[in-house]
């Protein structure tokens, strides 16, 4: 199964971002993807169903025309932990299910981008995780780190969950969530003296999404080529 597992350090630090760019960047190349976010908290009514903003940007940007329910199996109208959301809901996160709709995307695509839901931590039940979820879809990790005050020790310790888990840790984005975070390339340099994996690109703050930065400048052809080639 070819693709990557997008995860962060923290929720809202540009997991989705990142995700389109892969995806974008993808399609350049003339490589057909798929998105998908398996699980997502937060969601808003659409003629009767619920729709999650970041699961409709990854099906809307990705060159596959994928079902909604295909891209996210799991949506939930609260935007709390998604064990909870389950929990309220009456129903249960099952990964089994998700790996098989995965497997199912990855039969027609060449490339499926998978989102994860808030943090590598994150419960999705009383006993499995987002990092259970990754090592079970067994596609390499790319780490949003959400460059503001704090970011060292989340990224560090996000990347040696990542490890330990025995999941593959592709790359790092060093994603500029704030405007003046001070310091910003000596965070940059100390977390790329103590991570392994390589950083991917750092990004600059961009308040509307609107990928100010050009594609082709951002993510290198090689990291694609590792994706595609997974």
């Amino acid at each position: 199964m070819n693709g990557i597992f997008i995860t962060g350090t923290d929720t809202g630090i540009g997991k989705t971002y990142v995700a389109r760019l892969f995806i974008n960047a993808l399609n350049a190349l003339g490589v057909a993807t798929a998105g998908m976010k398996p699980v997502a908290s937060g969601a808003q009514r659409v003629d009767g169903e619920l729709r999650n903003e970041d699961a409709l940007q990854l099906q809307a940007c990705a060159s596959l025309r994928c079902d909604y329910h295909e891209v996210n199996p799991y949506v939930f109208e609260a935007p709390v932990a998604p064990h909870i959301a389950a929990a309220h809901a009456g129903t249960r996160i099952d990964i089994a299910r998700v790996k098989s709709l995965c497997q199912q995307l990855a039969a027609r695509a060449e490339c499926v981008v998978v989102e994860g839901v808030g943090a590598w931590q994150v419960p999705l039940d009383e006993h499995c995780t987002v990092a259970d979820l990754a090592y079970q879809l067994g596609l390499p990790v790319v780490m949003v780190v959400g460059m503001r005050l704090g970011c060292l020790n989340h990224a560090l310790l996000t990347a040696g969950a990542i490890d330990r888990c025995g999941a593959q840790l592709l790359g790092w984005v060093a994603n500029s969530v704030t405007p003046d975070f001070a310091f910003l390339e000596e965070n940059v340099a100390a977390l790329r003296k103590r991570i392994s994996a390589p950083l991917i690109a750092t990004l600059d703050y961009d308040p509307e999404l609107q990928f100010n930065n050009k594609i082709g400048e951002i993510i290198r052809p090689q990291i694609l080529q590792r994706i595609i080639a997974t």
